[in-house]
């Protein structure tokens, strides 16, 4: 688990993608850390370093079948039973697989805030309705399902969505699908969410 602590009153859980604590996931808790909260980053897939891009089919196959969106769930919630009383305010921030962990914990009471990116799963849980502020950004391109139906079901939730220029994973600036405008637009809306 990676722990960036600036003794803040704010703790920031950063949950990775299929790829593990991958060099955009350091950098990107570094750039939390950087804006003054706390930040932990568990290593959900608990192997020794993180998956390729090139390996993404292995990496997938890798958490449906031994990680899960259940299991990752439960352990999110035992980091909050652990950091909830040390903390005035936590929020989650998620990238693909780990923004549908993250929208799933949003029904949590001990969650002050959950932001997701290009969450794509997040259409099998369109049932969840956040208990906190929530921002959801999602591509213009996605493969797997059609990003409009998602966000027409989800806009009643009276949630924050966004959708940016480019493909999954346009945050990431080690991806071929790296949106260099796009990421840095949602890092702005990041840095006023927590803020605010």
């Amino acid at each position: 688990m990676l722990h960036f602590q600036q003794h803040s009153k704010t703790l920031v859980i950063v949950i990775h993608e299929i790829y593990g604590i991958n060099q955009h996931i350091q950098d990107f808790c570094t750039f939390i850390s950087n804006q003054g909260a706390d930040v932990i980053c568990p290593d959900l897939l608990e192997k020794r370093g993180p998956f390729d891009y090139s390996q993404e089919e292995i990496a997938y196959h890798h958490f449906i079948e031994h990680i899960g969106f259940e299991n990752s769930s439960e352990e999110i919630k035992d980091l909050l039973s652990t950091y909830r009383p040390k903390y005035k305010r936590i929020v989650i921030i998620g990238f693909s697989v780990g923004a549908t962990i993250a929208w799933l914990s949003s029904e949590d009471e001990r969650v002050d805030g959950v932001i997701g990116h290009y969450g794509s799963r997040i259409r099998n849980y369109l049932e969840v309705t956040p208990l906190c502020p929530t921002m959801l950004f999602f591509p213009e391109e996605e493969p797997s399902f059609q990003v409009d139906e998602v966000i027409a079901a989800l806009e009643q939730k009276h949630i924050d969505i966004q959708k940016y220029s480019g493909k999954h994973g346009f945050s990431d600036p080690y991806s071929p699908n790296y949106h260099k405008e796009s990421a840095q637009k949602t890092r702005d809306r990041i840095i006023d969410f927590l803020v605010g």
